[in-house]
């Protein structure tokens, strides 16, 4: 989740830019290639032997723990070099234990000022054992004056032993409960697809999603359908798939689902409406595929299997963030342990077996 990411856009009137300039937020078509990234130094993949480790991991753009002032908690602004590189080596040092072979991440930032300008997808492939990426943008604003966030580069990203094939961005659909000037300047949020083929495996296709966290529009409900229309075309063509990423919803069976705020901010704009029958959403999901976590297990017992914790909590306290295949999973897991300090999500892995 980004929490108090535009609180005041009115200033930005006044640099919107003449007829022929470039504009300050970039848009994007509904299906673009995706941005392209390769190891400076490959690294030999080992032979999958029928099983491969895929996992999902929301980085929050190397922030960790800090009390940044867009979770209403606290007054940290800007990351300098120096401050967000042990974020990203403790990152890396993460992915580098639990050894997947196939990692989708949210809120990467690859040229934020909020994190130094740092290359996060780049950075991850040189300091892993992974080799190739693709990146889509979700946050691509030149300059946002609000709380000195200056210029943002932020989005989704999947990482991966081996080359990645046909990876596009497509385009979800924006908010429409926000003014024009704010939509333009908000987050466009969307899915990232490519395909991978190791060796003897089947090609098989990767969908990561960042669905919207505080619509009050029902666009959050809109993000989940669209990605349930990729994994069923996905299904019905035969082909293979892993999809996954920060679906800013909680499974059926949840503890919680009233008077279970969003955020810590107090603002209604932080507090999304689309609860309403939220907790039937993912049923289909879990009817039609196979979840990282099988259903009667969370239902069993939701705590061990949280992969979120809101900002100033020091315990993981819900459930966002899911990985599912028309495939067989075994020995999914949420590694809680060790991963609180890293960031607000922790990560799910599962291995895919073919």
């Amino acid at each position: 989740m980004t929490r108090r990411a535009l609180p005041v856009i009115g200033c930005l009137l006044a640099l919107v830019p003449l007829p022929g300039c470039d504009p300050l937020a970039n848009l994007f078509e509904d299906v673009e290639p995706a941005v392209m990234y390769r190891a400076k130094q490959l690294t030999a993949a080992p032979a999958p032997d029928g099983r491969l480790a895929v996992m999902t991991w929301n980085v929050k753009f190397g922030g960790a723990r800090l009390d940044f002032w867009f979770d209403c908690h606290g007054d940290y602004h800007n990351m300098s070099k120096s401050k967000v590189r042990p974020h990203l080596a403790a990152l890396a040092a993460k992915i580098v234990e639990l050894d997947p072979d196939i990692v989708f991440v949210q809120e990467a930032d690859v040229d934020s000022k909020r994190s130094a300008h740092l290359d996060q997808m780049q950075y991850l492939l040189d300091h892993t054992e992974l080799n190739y990426g693709a990146y889509a943008s979700q946050w691509r604003v030149q300059f946002i004056p609000t709380e000195q966030l200056g210029k943002m580069d932020s989005g989704n990203g999947i990482l991966s032993r081996w080359p990645l094939g046909d990876a596009v961005r497509i385009a979800l659909p924006l908010r429409t409960d926000q003014d024009e000037l704010t939509r333009q300047y908000y987050l466009k949020r969307n899915m990232l697809r490519a395909t991978v083929a190791p060796p003897g495996a089947p090609t098989i296709t990767l969908v990561n999603i960042h669905a919207a966290a505080y619509s009050q529009d029902g666009t959050k409900r809109k993000h989940v359908d669209r990605f349930a229309e990729q994994l069923d075309e996905a299904d019905a063509a035969g082909r293979p798939f892993v999809a996954g990423g920060d679906l800013n919803t909680q499974p059926p069976g949840s503890v919680k689902w009233s008077d279970y705020p969003d955020a810590v901010c107090t603002d209604a704009d932080f507090q999304g409406d689309d609860h309403s029958g939220e907790q039937d959403w993912l049923v289909p999901f879990y009817q039609r595929y196979t979840e990282a976590i099988p259903l009667a297990d969370y239902l069993a017992d939701n705590q061990p299997h949280f992969t979120h914790s809101t900002s100033g909590d020091f315990f993981w306290n819900r459930t966002l963030d899911y990985l599912f295949t028309n495939g067989v999973f075994e020995n999914g897991q949420v590694v809680q342990e060790g991963t609180m300090l890293l960031s607000d999500h922790a990560p799910k892995i599962a291995e895919l077996v073919y």
